[in-house]
């Protein structure tokens, strides 16, 4: 299989992270990122397949009678949390 090689930058917080954790697994940097570039697809999929599931069986939006916007208004959250 054909491989291409990719340059990225990364803040020096998530440099350190990933060293840190190939370190620990004694693994390489790159095999641990295509690792994650594997897999993160099928994670957005499952989300993704999981909303449309909640949206067929009407599990969203479904406080009847509640403001549409509810969830997105500021409006709505105008004293929330104080004591």
């Amino acid at each position: 299989m054909k491989s291409y090689r990719y340059t990225i930058r990364l803040p020096a917080d998530l440099r350190q992270r990933l060293n840190g954790t190939a370190t620990v697994k004694g693994a390489k940097e790159s095999d641990l990122v295509r690792h994650d570039l594997e897999t993160a697809p099928a994670k957005h999929v499952d989300l993704l397949m999981l909303y449309q599931q909640e949206r067929k069986l009407d599990l969203i939006g479904m406080v009847h009678g509640a403001s549409p916007d509810l969830s997105t208004n500021a409006e709505h959250f105008e004293g929330f949390g104080d004591f």
